[in-house]
């Protein structure tokens, strides 16, 4: 039987105000037939859902969340949009509330006449305009059976109103239309600054998505024509003028630059560009003018899969949050329970009034907003941090494991290493270096340079290695003839009248058949690789070097890295078994490489980290990506992870002190519904702001 590869889908959510309707949501979805996975954050206002298309379409999520009571509109809304909406309604509803609130708290000192009418007519444009919303949501989700904190604010700001409204035609002076007001006022302004604490949240991803240009100048034949970024194809010729932005991925043609990709990787150092040299989208030319061949576009360029990447983090839950979820999904149904039991209990000892204002301040207190915001805005504010150092964390289950890791397991090649072959030390031998032959004396360079020349044609490793140390010590190379490679043995060739042999494995240079010197070729450590170690180390972290390479040479790798302990002669499938012998001893293990060969033991490791200088299976297999290839980013990665755990603790612990103690406040008359407000407002937006702490 064909299967059909599960698909993932990302929708914007319209009208949710805390944790019980992400949650009511998320679990309607979750429950769905075909549904692998459901995902609803409140911080990001979107449900993101992975199912059989074979068994279930988008348009059944669609129907499922409006028969909630919750919109899914076209585009998501923008957080200034939102920001502006609730402004717009925040000064209608203050401008009103205001001279209502004067009157009100007067207690008849002012002598108004018809003052609870002027206080009715005040009063309505705060209901039926500023407060419209949440009355609108909660009888959606009224009329499919639900409740959340919408349901709430309106029986708590109702009841006030009709309360007073009644009072009011009966003659009588003690309403509480003041209540009603402020309540909304508050909880708007509270709305209004958490939006803009949230638009702050997401600026990392909106900043990822901005970097590409809309356009891209496209070589038509010999004319340069502008063409729309989504119009370009592999293939294309582009042209890049200097301080212009690169528009998607490609490999360099023609032409020399500096590419400043600091935003990408954040790497502050400009990269040299020459041909053969890849380019990525959202980069900037900082010099010269060069050509490239498109290569990757659309969804395919790194910048657009880093923004997927962080669009994903963003949206997903960490561990830590399943006790607010499980607290949340009970939430409004408990506190419904509790204000009804206040009412009641009041009756017995106090007028009908003073019952009910106990009650509306026990469900305006209760609010689970900053409980659903808790987790959520501080993984986005920590991914997209991370996404700015280039460090790409996928999903919040990766943040949390990060934080626990008390084991490095550092691959040695490419990762404590360059990995790749470079030349570290040229010897001219005696006879050479004192001009016994007629051509007179050969110095260091001259060895070099006539090796190279003899190997510039070459595509072995250890030749290339060559070219590129002569190059690096600016020497020019002579057009080499009669060129013959043998393979493990080395090349032969003619340079400037001179019969040069490179010999392999050890690159002894023979020219005109006597040993001339020889090159020392080694894969060098990276120039952070010990600064790096001393971090991890510092940190109460074990590191430890796997490598297949012999002992030898991985302890004198590890010596200069200052990692004590190696293991040595391991091949890949031992890789994995030495890391499961780590997590049998009980330690939390990052495993950090960036082969094909790593990606097994990435997998098996409590927490795979990838450098991006590698492959794509590599990055694949990892929970957390290292852009830069440099390894001081996994401190970099495991601190952050530390410091937004502590955040989420943070939040989670004053959202739930904050329902603990403030309900059985409200529910013994020591909280007025105007303060209760006021704080549930406060609670959010404290949750949001301490998030922001982590930029």
């Amino acid at each position: 039987m064909k299967t059909t590869a599960p698909e993932r889908v990302d929708l914007p959510v319209s009208g949710m105000t805390c944790a019980a309707c992400a949650r009511s949501i998320e679990r309607t979805l979750a429950n769905t037939a075909g549904v692998n996975r459901a995902n609803v954050n409140l911080a990001t206002n979107t449900a993101t859902v992975e199912f059989d298309p074979a068994t279930v379409q988008v348009r059944d999520f669609v129907g499922a969340i409006e028969g909630l009571g919750f919109g899914v509109p076209e585009t998501a809304a923008p957080s200034d949009a939102a920001e502006r909406g609730y402004r717009r309604r925040l000064i209608v509803a203050a401008i009103f509330a205001a001279p209502v609130v004067v009157l009100g708290m007067s207690h008849g000192m002012l002598h108004v006449p018809y003052s609870p009418w002027i206080q009715l007519a005040l009063t309505l444009p705060v209901i039926l305009y500023a407060g419209a919303p949440f009355y609108l949501a909660a009888w959606s989700a009224l009329r499919h059976g639900a409740a959340n904190m919408n349901s709430l604010i309106s029986l708590g700001t109702g009841a006030a109103f009709l309360y007073s409204v009644v009072e009011t035609v009966r003659g009588r002076h003690e309403v509480y239309y003041e209540a009603a007001a402020v309540i909304i006022t508050l909880i708007l302004l509270g709305r209004t600054l958490e939006a803009r604490a949230r638009g702050r949240a997401g600026e990392a991803i909106r900043k990822l998505m901005d970097l590409q240009p809309p356009v891209a100048r496209v070589l038509a034949g010999s004319v340069e024509v502008e063409t729309p970024v989504d119009q370009v194809r592999a293939g294309d010729i582009v042209v890049v003028r200097p301080g212009e932005r690169i528009a998607v991925d490609g490999e360099v043609t023609q032409g020399e630059s500096a590419v400043d990709e600091s935003l990408l990787t954040g790497e502050s150092m400009p990269v040299d560009k020459r041909p053969g040299a890849t380019v990525f989208a959202g980069t900037i030319n900082s010099a010269g003018a060069f050509r490239y061949r498109a290569t990757k576009v659309g969804r395919g360029t790194l910048l657009q899969q880093m923004v997927e990447l962080v669009k994903q983090a963003q949206g997903s839950r960490a561990p830590v949050a399943r006790l607010a979820d499980v607290v949340s999904g009970y939430f409004t149904v408990t506190v419904l329970g509790l204000a009804l039991g206040t009412f009641g209990v009041w009756l017995f000892f106090a007028p009908f009034a003073v019952a009910m204002v106990n009650a509306v301040a026990v469900l305006i207190i209760a609010c689970p907003c900053a409980l659903g915001l808790a987790t959520p805005t501080a993984i986005m504010v920590g991914t997209g941090r991370g996404a700015q150092r280039g460090i790409l964390i996928k999903g919040g289950e990766a943040l949390e494991m990060a934080h626990k890791i008390d084991t490095v397991v550092l691959d040695k090649t490419g990762t404590v290493t360059e990995g790749k072959p470079r030349v570290t030390r040229v010897t001219v031998h005696g006879a050479f270096s004192e001009g016994t032959f007629s051509e007179g004396t050969f110095s260091e360079n001259d060895v070099l340079r006539l090796a190279a020349s003899a190997e510039r044609y070459s595509e072995h490793p250890l030749g290339k290695a060559i070219v590129e140390g002569a190059l690096g010590r600016g020497l020019t190379l002579e057009d080499a003839s009669e060129f013959s490679a043998q393979a493990g043995h080395g090349v032969r060739a003619r340079v400037a009248g001179h019969e040069v042999v490179v010999a392999r494995p050890g690159a002894t240079v023979t020219i005109d058949g006597v040993a001339a010197g020889a090159i020392e070729i080694a894969d060098t450590i990276k120039p952070e690789a010990a600064e790096a170690v001393g971090r991890l180390r510092a940190m109460g972290i074990d590191v430890w070097m796997i490598t297949g390479d012999g002992a030898a040479a991985a302890e004198s790798v590890a010596r200069q890295a200052g990692i004590e302990r190696v293991l040595a002669d391991v091949l890949p499938a031992g890789k994995v078994a030495e890391i499961r012998k780590l997590q049998a001893a009980g330690r939390r293990v990052a495993m950090v490489g960036d082969g094909v060969n790593d990606a097994p033991a990435l997998a098996q490791a409590d927490l795979g980290i990838a450098m991006g200088s590698g492959t794509d299976v590599a990055m694949e297999a990892g929970g957390v990506t290292l852009m830069r290839g440099n390894l001081n980013g996994v401190a970099e990665a495991l601190e952050l992870s530390r410091r937004t755990m502590r955040i989420i603790r943070q939040n989670l612990f004053w959202a739930f002190a904050y329902n603990v103690v403030g309900i059985p406040v409200a529910a013994l008359g020591l909280l007025s519904p105007m303060l209760a407000s006021a704080a549930m407002a406060l609670s959010s937006v404290t949750v949001v702001t301490n998030s922001l702490r982590l930029k």
